[in-house]
């Protein structure tokens, strides 16, 4: 299942809620912890819903937005944090994970894949949603076991791990990907906690 958000001009009187596409969403299940993962990007920012029923894995909804090139940084992550928090309104998720910064080459380009992040980062935030950070080589290893994948290889993985998203772009197959790492480390937390009240 595929959810396409559309970005919007950056005039208060034209816009408009972005459109979502392929929305026939499955009701919660009970017990379920509904988990939104996030890929920031200033260009393209993938996102990914799923839910998490002890060692069973739901696709929820996914898709990626896209603000408009020619607007202004501020513009440009405004659209961002509108987008995400258009997201979180719809599929209300109990939890959000997102991509950590890596360390690029250019300072400039890492600078803004850091102002993209904080302006996603914001729209869980904003909802009183925890927010949780993955370096991409843990995320990689948590769902593909190789810190070193690829996106192919990662979108491949989706698919077997999550049969019926269907992830139209290697963006949102990346933003399941943060959401299905999450999905790992809070069972492995939530056991160890178990445990360590077990014992006391």
């Amino acid at each position: 299942m595929k959810c396409l958000m559309k970005s919007w001009p950056a005039s208060a009187a034209k816009r408009r809620a972005p459109v979502a596409t392929h929305a026939n969403v499955p009701g919660r299940q009970p017990g379920a912890v509904r988990i939104l993962g996030i890929d920031p990007g200033l260009r393209h920012t993938g996102w990914g819903i799923i839910e998490s029923i002890g060692n069973r894995l739901i696709h929820v909804s996914d898709g990626v937005i896209e603000p408009e090139i020619d607007l202004t940084l501020a513009e440009r992550l405004h659209q961002l944090f509108a987008g995400i928090s258009l997201i979180v309104a719809q599929y209300t998720p109990h939890e959000c994970a997102i991509e950590d910064t890596f360390v690029n080459k250019n300072p400039v380009s890492t600078l803004k894949l850091g102002h993209a992040r904080a302006a996603a980062m914001l729209g869980p935030a904003a909802a009183s949603i925890p927010v949780f950070e993955y370096k991409p080589n843990l995320i990689k290893k948590s769902v593909v076991g190789a810190g070193h994948a690829d996106k192919a290889q990662v979108a491949a993985m989706m698919k077997i791990l999550l049969p019926s998203s269907r992830a139209g772009s290697a963006d949102a197959a990346d933003a399941l990907a943060v959401a299905v790492c999450h999905a790992h480390h809070r069972a492995t937390r939530s056991r160890m906690a178990a445990a360590l009240e077990a014992a006391e």
